[in-house]
C-alpha cells in the first residue's frame, strides 16, 4: 500500500513564500541602507508589493526586524550546530565562520551585526540577538568547563567579527583560531 501523501495547501505555501520575500527585502535594505532604512513602505517597494501586504504578514516594525534577524541567526545556528556535532576541532570551524565575514559572508554578517546592535535599543530583538552568543558559548563549552574561558571566547568572537567588518583586508582563520585557542587556555 502506498503511503498517503498530504495534499499541499497552496495558500499556505504562497503565504510562506511571501513571508520569505518580505524578509529578504528587509535584509536587502539593511545591507544597503542600514536598519534605519527599514519601514513597511521601503520593504514593500523593495519586494514589489503593497505596504498593506507587509503589514498583513508583519504587523509592527519590530515583527519585521525580528523576522529578518531570525533568518540570519537561524543560519548561523545551523552552522554552529554542525560544528558542535561533527567537527574534530569546532574552534577551527568557528574561526573559519568568523573569517567568512571578510569574504562571502560579509553581507550576512553585516546585517546580523547591525540588527543585533539595534537590539540594545529595541528589546523585541534581544532574544534573537542573543542566539549567536548562546551558540558560541555552547560551542566553547565543548572545549572547557571554565565559565570565564567560555565568556572570553564569546566576547572575542563578537569583537573579531566587528573588527573584520571594519577592516578592508582578508581575515586569517588560523590567526583567529590561535586567538580563540589562547582564550580557552
Amino acid at each position: 500500500m502506498a503511503a498517503e501523501r498530504k495534499p499541499v495547501d497552496g495558500r499556505r505555501l504562497r503565504g510562506e513564500r511571501r513571508r520569505v520575500q518580505i524578509i529578504e527585502a528587509t535584509l536587502a535594505i539593511v545591507r544597503r541602507d542600514g536598519a534605519s532604512g527599514v519601514t513597511h513602505r521601503t520593504v514593500a517597494k523593495e519586494a514589489g508589493i503593497t505596504t498593506s501586504l507587509t503589514l498583513y504578514y508583519f504587523a509592527t516594525l519590530d515583527d519585521l526586524l525580528v523576522a529578518a534577524l531570525t533568518s540570519v541567526t537561524d543560519e548561523y545556528t545551523r552552522r554552529i550546530r554542525r560544528l558542535i556535532e561533527s567537527e574534530d576541532d569546532p574552534i577551527a570551524g568557528l574561526a573559519h565562520l568568523i573569517a567568512e565575514s571578510a569574504g562571502p559572508g560579509r553581507e550576512r554578517a553585516l546585517a546580523e551585526r547591525e540588527l543585533s546592535t539595534l537590539a540594545a535599543r529595541r528589546p523585541a530583538l534581544r532574544p534573537v540577538a542573543r542566539h549567536w552568543r548562546d551558540n558560541v558559548a555552547e560551542l566553547a563549552r565543548t572545549q572547557t568547563d571554565d565559565p570565564d574561558a567560555v565568556e572570553a571566547v564569546v566576547a572575542l568572537s563578537d569583537g573579531l567579527c566587528a573588527a573584520i567588518l571594519l577592516d578592508d583586508r582578508e581575515a586569517d582563520p588560523d590567526h583567529i583560531r590561535g586567538v580563540l585557542g589562547r582564550a580557552l587556555g
